[in-house]
């Protein structure tokens, strides 16, 4: 009986061992293309402005073999241009958003409209990004951070109504 119950440990040992590296690997799944914040957001975001000169729109670690992080980058006339850097910071690619509906460029009153309404619909705070969308009924999407510092998914339609306002838990 005691052979049976050492036996019974050792199954259970590894059947933990197992959950556990599988929750391991969960969780390193799940951190990819985790955004960036703080200070490591403000230096990564401050080496792609310097090669495409703009404002950061994101940042957020990279899924692509060799290259470490992605940063969307606002040029002045509106277009987004992707940044792709190693861990060293080094520009590795630079690509310029497409033609499709949600890379539109934003005319100066379709983001003034978007920002108001994106704001009265959190209350107050800061605008993080304003993009056309292309899902259906919507026609604007915005990302506002709160003056709580939490951060707001609000999607408007053509008149800039709010269609739907979520707090973004990432």
């Amino acid at each position: 009986m005691n052979t049976a119950k050492l036996r019974s440990k050792r199954v259970l040992v590894a059947s933990a061992a197992v959950v556990a590296a599988l929750g391991a690997g969960g969780f390193w799944a799940t951190a990819a293309n985790a955004d960036v914040s703080g200070t490591d957001r403000d230096r990564i975001g401050s080496a792609a402005t310097q090669a495409v000169p703009g404002t950061v729109v994101d940042v957020e670690e990279s899924d692509d073999r060799g290259e470490a992080y992605e940063v969307e980058v606002r040029q002045a006339d509106g277009s987004e241009v992707s940044v792709g850097l190693d861990k060293d910071l080094k520009v590795l690619s630079q690509e310029k958003d497409g033609a499709d509906a949600d890379d539109r460029v934003l005319t100066a009153a379709e983001r003034s409209s978007a920002e108001k309404a994106a704001l009265a619909a959190v209350g107050s705070g800061t605008i993080l990004d304003v993009e056309a969308s292309d899902d259906q009924g919507v026609a604007y999407e915005a990302e506002v951070r709160d003056a709580a510092g939490q951060e707001w998914d609000v999607q408007l339609d053509t008149a800039f109504t709010v269609v739907s306002k979520t707090a973004d838990n990432d």
